[in-house]
């Protein structure tokens, strides 16, 4: 995801500036825009990695512990017998890497318990999982 990150930011700052500056005769400019470009698309590398870090999560054995943030560090607690549903989802990009989100919905309006970036083997895992988990937690109540 980092590289799909980087590779785009670059191609979005520098392709259009660079061509444009070229077709224009204007060399010095071109090598100013790409440089301001790359300059972007390693901050974007940077805040990648320092976002994906920031996402963890836990198993423990009544409830899943979900992680989150980079300024401000959320730590949400779900139990199993409160989940209503899980699912999992991949966008185009997220297919092509190989990945997928795991949300958790559960009865409270303010639930956003998800963890992005899972490889798909690892999702599908931990989406069964906590279905079978939940099931077994909300039949004891």
């Amino acid at each position: 995801m980092r590289r799909a990150q980087f590779l785009l930011t670059l191609g979005v700052l520098a392709l259009p500036g660079a061509v444009a500056a070229v077709l224009l005769g204007q060399s010095l400019i071109a090598a100013a825009v790409v440089a301001l470009a790359v300059i972007g698309a390693l901050t974007v590398w940077t805040v990648t990695a320092r976002q994906w870090r920031a996402w963890g999560y836990a198993e423990r054995e009544a409830d899943l512990l979900v992680r989150r943030g980079v300024l401000v560090w959320r730590l949400s607690v779900v139990p199993y017998g409160r989940m209503q549903f899980v699912d999992v989802t991949a966008g185009p990009v997220d297919r092509w890497l190989g990945l997928a989100t795991v949300h958790m919905h559960t009865a409270a309006a303010a639930s956003d318990a998800r963890i992005p970036g899972l490889p798909t083997a690892e999702a599908a895992r931990l989406r069964d999982r906590l279905a079978t988990l939940g099931e077994a937690r909300a039949a004891g109540l």
